[in-house]
């Protein structure tokens, strides 16, 4: 990455947070010396994201960042966004809210970025989201599926939600368990944040009725789930419903087997990866439960899946990422992953958003061309993106899927809705067979 003089003067503020602003030109465009946006020059773009890097999240999360960068450095050795090369800096804020808001501080003052790319995690992106909109800063494409990031665009302009939201894949999942399963006695396993509330808040559109018990767990805290599980037992719950991260599947399920609690399970898109869970398993029970065999104890769980994965290596989009990851990985031993490809999926959106945009690069005309022409986006997500003037939510839907020897197979067709009480309906239009045969947006 290169290194790039800084081009502003930084003025250091000790104000009321109302003259702060006014005095720092919060929401507005901020010039550099030469007019150009700041972090934009003739021949580069600077992004900036938070990732946990370290940390109990570090697993799968600390990935997504190098499928991004796989992905800019294929582009740029393609000639660019208009003539400009894009450059990324990514930050470790260990999966810590405070550590986040001291990371961005630094990317937004030493690193002077353009835009927040794919900040990742719904506790920790809540600490910058009202920084970032306060200094007018583009936020785009939270790796979070939490309402905040786009069902309110008059109070976050600059943010952007691209994965779908937490209630929408709620919806879904408590349909299918509905329509499929009317019988269950639904037990809910909850991250204790928006992750969770909003989960549950779609869920219960359906299964109210059939929810006989709610567990939660806060990130962080104790790694001991017996009494939950143990909750679940005595209350007769057979149909657990996760939303949490892949870490918590893994306790979830060394848990459940200590306490001897047997059950359906059916995880979030968020914490169903086999792959890494499998891992995790065997790395928490020192062994005990070897990699292969947790792989094979998510046999028969449900899931949702929004973009084709590496269980799907004849799919058109996993090649081209294929591809770019055997070219740019920078250490050849690493393997393509569900993390590494979503890094590029949202990679690729970004980089349509700027192709859209057009030579002529602000913050406001970025957020301007998402809003207008987002929804028309073209990738490899299979239900359509949601952007416009009063949504700057992510994308609308996904299938209901059974992993099999860490596979996915389809249960239910796209099924694509909204936040509310907005029907859930078949729609595979979104569907796109297969990337441009350069691999990069036209």
């Amino acid at each position: 990455m290169r290194n790039t003089a800084r081009r502003a003067v930084q003025v250091v503020c000790v104000l009321t947070t109302a003259s702060l602003l006014a005095a720092c030109g919060a929401g507005k465009e901020r010039p550099s010396e030469d007019g150009t946006a700041v972090g934009v020059t003739d021949t580069t773009i600077k992004i900036g994201a938070h990732f946990p890097l370290t940390g109990p999240a570090a697993p799968g999360y600390s990935e997504i960042p190098s499928g991004h960068q796989a992905l800019y450095e294929y582009v740029n050795d393609n000639g660019g966004v208009h003539g400009r090369e894009i450059e990324m800096v990514v930050k470790d804020d260990a999966y810590n809210p405070t550590n986040t808001s001291a990371v961005t501080n630094d990317m937004i003052l030493q690193d002077e970025i353009f835009a927040m790319v794919a900040g990742l995690g719904t506790p920790t992106h809540r600490a910058v989201v009202q920084r970032l909109n306060d200094d007018g800063i583009p936020d785009l494409f939270v790796s979070s599926g939490s309402l905040q990031w786009g069902d309110d665009p008059a109070t976050s302009p600059m943010t952007f939600g691209w994965q779908p939201d937490y209630e929408i894949e709620g919806k879904i999942i408590g349909q299918y368990v509905k329509e499929n399963m009317p019988d269950a006695k639904v037990g809910l396993f909850l991250q204790d944040d928006d992750f969770g509330e909003d989960g549950e808040k779609g869920a219960r559109q359906f299964l109210d009725s059939q929810i006989v018990d709610v567990q939660k767990y806060t990130p962080g805290g104790s790694t001991d789930f017996s009494p939950q599980m143990s909750s679940f037992k005595s209350k007769g719950v057979d149909l657990v419903l996760g939303f949490n991260t892949p870490s918590y599947t893994a306790l979830s399920q060394i848990a459940a087997q200590g306490v001897g609690f047997k059950s359906k399970w059916f995880y979030s898109n968020v914490g169903a990866d086999p792959a890494l869970v499998g891992g995790l398993l065997a790395s928490m029970t020192k062994g005990k439960i070897p990699a292969e065999q947790g792989v094979k104890l998510m046999d028969g769980m449900m899931t949702t899946e929004y973009i084709p994965g590496v269980d799907a290596p004849d799919d058109e989009w996993v090649k081209l990422w294929q591809k770019v990851w055997d070219e740019y990985s920078k250490k050849g031993s690493e393997k393509l992953t569900n993390y590494r490809i979503y890094g590029m999926s949202q990679a690729y959106t970004f980089v349509q958003a700027l192709q859209a945009n057009g030579k002529d690069l602000t913050r406001e005309s970025i957020v301007e061309t998402i809003e207008k022409e987002g929804a028309s986006f073209e990738g490899p997500g299979l239900a359509p993106f949601r952007f416009s003037e009063d949504s700057h939510m992510g994308i609308s839907g996904a299938s209901v899927v059974e992993l099999k020897n860490g596979a996915a197979e389809p249960l239910t067709p796209v099924l694509v809705t909204d936040i509310g009480d907005a029907p859930i309906e078949e729609d595979d239009s979104a569907a796109s067979d297969a990337p441009p045969a350069s691999g990069l947006p036209e």
